[in-house]
Formats: structure tokens, sequence, C-alpha cells
């Protein structure tokens, strides 16, 4: 039976971060786009964040946009010494809330100074490349070279500590890495998307942090009667088993669900005490590779 350390933590750049973080997505407003209907919640979700051991908060300037950074500044600073606030560029909002690629020299530039404002920051912890040469939340081959490489400038001008890479593939990590180190991999990835399976054990065999986004199927939740099955044993709701089985899976993987409800946030950390037994990871893995051929 594998055991889940709440305290468990895994390196992300140089830091020690606890295996369950937050994202910060939703405390914007609906579609991401614009103010949340209640600020003052935000805030104090936020808040509850860090005064549970959460030191992982992901965000980007391009929620809202502009809105999650400013409200984590808000509600967070001056920052605690352990928080680790990744964000990520490479996109923009149109005004019609829709998801436009943003990667040229300037746009990636102007996002870091972005991302320091909008924070107070004078320097980003983590920024993660986040490609859209594809479908929105698919990857798609290419070269990164030319954005990586403004990147890595940044960082040797001391804007940025760390580079991450999200929207990748295999191939796009190794080219990334023979530019520069890089610190986390954040792509699609559940109980049932999981044609990153491969890349997941290549970066934890290298010590390279691996985050999932959408953990609990984004925008379309997750819904299989074998997760609802196995949930109603264990007494618990099929997001915490969900949660559980990615923590369970590597090591290396560190997980950012988000949420605007200071309740379905206590429901979320109380998945990393949840023990899954062989027999049930077992089971939980037919659903992958049941559906993962046709999600690719």
């Amino acid at each position: 039976m594998a055991q889940i350390d709440k305290s468990g933590t895994y390196r992300l750049g140089d830091r020690a971060v606890k295996r369950l973080g937050y994202g910060a997505m939703q405390l914007a407003g609906p579609g991401v786009f614009g103010p949340p209907k209640d600020r003052r919640q935000a805030v104090a979700v936020l808040r509850e964040v860090v005064a549970s051991g959460v030191n992982h908060i992901d965000t980007s300037d391009f929620y809202g946009p502009h809105v999650t950074n400013e409200i984590i500044r808000e509600a967070l600073a001056p920052y605690p010494d352990d928080l680790v606030i990744v964000t990520k560029i490479g996109a923009r909002r149109g005004e019609d809330a829709s998801w436009i690629r943003a990667a040229s020299p300037h746009e990636l530039t102007q996002a870091v100074h972005d991302n320091l404002r909008n924070l107070g920051l004078d320097v980003l912890e983590v920024v993660n490349l986040r490609l859209m040469l594809g479908e929105a939340h698919e990857p798609a081959e290419g070269s990164i070279a030319p954005m990586l490489t403004v990147l890595a400038e940044l960082q040797r001008q001391g804007l940025v500590r760390h580079i991450g890479l999200s929207n990748v593939t295999a191939s796009q990590v190794a080219e990334g890495r023979s530019i520069c180190d890089i610190a986390c991999v954040q792509n699609h990835y559940n109980l049932v998307q999981r044609a990153d399976d491969g890349l997941v054990k290549t970066l934890a065999r290298d010590g390279i942090a691996y985050v999932p986004f959408f953990p609990l199927g984004g925008f379309t939740p997750l819904q299989s009667s074998t997760l609802s099955e196995m949930a109603a044993r264990l007494d618990v709701t099929p997001m915490q088993v969900a949660l559980a089985w990615l923590l369970h899976r590597s090591p290396n993987i560190l997980l950012i669900p988000g949420t605007s409800s200071p309740a379905h946030l206590r429901e979320n950390l109380a998945a990393a005490d949840l023990v899954l037994s062989q027999e049930v990871l077992a089971v939980l893995d037919t659903i992958g590779h049941a559906g993962s051929s046709s999600l690719r």
C-alpha cells in the first residue's frame, strides 16, 4: 500500500515545495476573464491556502488578465519566505476573452515585466513558457528555440530565477534542455489524459518536476463510473481520488488544483492524506488505459 505524506516535498528549481499546491486560475471571473464575483472571498481563499501550509502557487498575468496576480499581491504581500509563485507567459487575452498567442520577443519581455509589476516582485521565481502552437490545450511540434532564448536572456538579466515549459512535446523538452536548465514541465495530464506517461517517467529520472494542468479535467470535469465506484468505497469524493492518484503516480508530480471556494480548497487539500491500495490503483489505471488513446 502506498502512503501519501501530506508534508512531502519535491524540488522546484532550487526550492522544496509541498507536492499539493494551488492554482489561481479560478480566482478570475467566468472563463478566466474579468474580475471575480466576490473579491473578498478570493482574498480569503488565498490566505487560507498559505495558512494551510501550501507554499506553491501557480498563476499568470493573462488570467483576467492581470486579475489573479493583483489579488495574490493584495492577499499575500509581503510574501512568506518559503512561498514559490510560478507564473507563465506566451499568451494574452483578447477583448472578447479569446486566448491569443503572444510569443514575440517584445511580448515575452513585456509579459515578464507585467508579472513582476502586478505581483509586486523584483524577480520571478519560476516562469513557464506556455506554447500555443496547436490546439489551445494540446501540444504541437515546432522549435521553441526563438522563444526560449528570449526567456533565457531575461534569466541572465536577473529577472527570472528558473524556467519551465508548458504545453510541450517530449522533443520540445529535449530541445529546451539543450538551451537552458528546465525546472518543470506543465502539461495536460490526469487520470484519463495519459499521453505524457513516458515524459513523466523521463523527468522523474532526471529530477525535474512535472505539474499537470487540468488535474481534475479542467473545464470538463472528469467523469467515470469506475472513479465514482472507487470514491464510494473509500467514502471520499471522486475528485479527491483523482488527486490522490496523481500523487501516487510519480514522486516528481506537483499538483495545482484551483478553486475559489474555501470548502472546495479544504476538500482538495485533504486528498494528500488519502491512501490508495495497490488494488485500487490498479483499477484506477484501467480508466486511463481505456481512454488515453482517444484523447491524444
